[in-house]
């Protein structure tokens, strides 16, 4: 079964937007079991549209494309496509009824402009629009299905479940199964991984294991094919019993989990409370804390504490431990922990100090030194860190240590007991 997606729009192809779309379309077509053989993209030009519809549809036996479905002059993928597969362009009385619902559900006027959204090559099969105005449209040539979608990302998301995809799977010929586990790492580079898991992939029985970095983490994909669904599943079962086994504690989340939704998770768990104290990450783990519903049942507080007076006047650092250490220290970090947990009342404080950069740097703290702390009712640690990297990546890779820690010390700690 040939696959591939096309993504049409000069803003796409010219790098002003990034194109998530194409991204999530093989993704999800992965999930259910198919590869994307090939991805085009071209810009809001009818020849070279008209190209790729007819270069698309004779190698393949389904088309994906995103954009160039809306009101503007630009928007020239219906009237392309019509030519292309030599079609007149009609005006679809089910796509222009969606239109004028939704305008009204706005409270909006339908503007004879607007209606040019219906204008759609005759004889096709709409593909609803739940979350927007411009309805898609499949339309077979050349033994394909040509699959056409806005390329506004939630409503070609809802778009793609909803139809594409189970129109997909409704024709598919399927020969062999594809199965994926998703390990995401921690502390490791790349070459450190390969090293730990290279013997365990399977080529001859139909398991690959990629590595993937998506900084701070390294992304471990253990993909497998095969003509027997559940052989395959238990194989892919077995290596990524074995994956975890050599990875240990530096594997942090697995599937569809981040090391957020983990630490919430043990959060839950375990029935204990946060306070974090941040200085040169400038809120960014209390942001990824709370950007999980939920969150307020275990997090209690967030201190940016930036300068030295904040240190002394909302954490109650000594102002003469900064005077003689500098702020930049173990001995702040663990006070600065011990503050925000007293001070709220949680069951562990959380502190990070350090220099971000590009400036503020001495021969004694160079840019990137970093220090943590964590502080609970019986005992309080630091640890120095050096993190080589820009300013925005000193950042980022503090805020997931800082989770990482907090993971770490919550699988030490017991299950809340549940009254029943």
């Amino acid at each position: 079964m040939k696959i591939s997606t096309l993504s049409i729009g000069d803003e796409v192809l010219l790098g002003e937007i990034v194109d998530t779309n194409a991204a999530h379309i093989a993704a999800r077509l992965y999930d259910n079991g198919f590869k994307n053989r090939r991805h085009l993209c071209v810009g809001d030009s009818e020849p070279d549209i008209m190209e790729a519809v007819e270069e698309l549809a004779g190698h393949n036996d389904f088309v994906i494309a995103t954009g160039g479905l809306g009101p503007t002059v630009d928007d020239l993928t219906a009237r392309a496509v019509a030519r292309a597969v030599g079609r007149r362009l009609v005006l679809n009385e089910e796509a222009l009824n969606h239109l004028r619902e939704r305008y009204r559900l706005m409270g909006r006027e339908l503007l004879q402009s607007a209606e040019k959204q219906a204008l759609l090559p005759s004889k096709t099969t709409l593909i609803p629009n739940p979350s927007g105005t411009a309805c898609g449209f499949i339309v077979p040539h050349k033994g394909c299905f040509l699959m056409f979608l806005p390329g506004v990302p939630a409503e070609m998301k809802r778009m793609l479940e909803d139809t594409v995809i189970p129109f997909i799977l409704s024709r598919a010929k399927r020969t062999g199964f594809i199965g994926t586990r998703v390990m995401r790492v921690l502390g490791l580079g790349e070459p450190q991984i390969e090293n730990l898991l290279k013997d365990l992939a399977r080529p001859r029985e139909g398991v690959d294991i990629a590595y993937c970095v998506s900084f701070p983490e390294v992304e471990v994909k253990l993909r497998g094919e095969g003509e027997d669904h559940a052989r395959l599943d238990q194989l892919l079962d077995v290596v990524a019993e074995k994956a975890r086994e050599r990875l240990g504690a530096h594997l942090v989340a697995e599937g569809g989990e981040t090391i957020d939704s983990v630490v919430a998770a043990l959060f839950r768990r375990k029935g204990v409370t946060l306070s974090l104290a941040e200085s040169c990450t400038g809120g960014m783990i209390a942001k990824r804390v709370t950007d999980l519903a939920g969150s307020s049942a275990y997090f209690l507080e967030g201190a940016v504490t930036y300068s030295n007076e904040a240190k002394v006047g909302r954490l109650g650092v000594p102002a003469e431990l900064l005077a003689k250490e500098g702020a930049v220290s173990a001995v702040v970090a663990m006070a600065m922990a011990r503050g925000v947990r007293t001070t709220t009342g949680s069951d562990i404080g959380l502190a990070v100090t350090g220099i971000a950069g590009p400036e503020g740097g001495t021969e004694e703290k160079p840019v990137g030194t970093v220090f943590l702390a964590l502080a609970t009712g019986g005992d309080c640690k630091a640890k120095k860190y050096h993190f080589n990297w820009s300013r925005d990546r000193i950042r980022t890779m503090t805020a997931f240590t800082a989770l990482d820690w907090l993971r770490r010390h919550l699988m030490t700690l017991p299950d809340r007991e549940v009254e029943t």
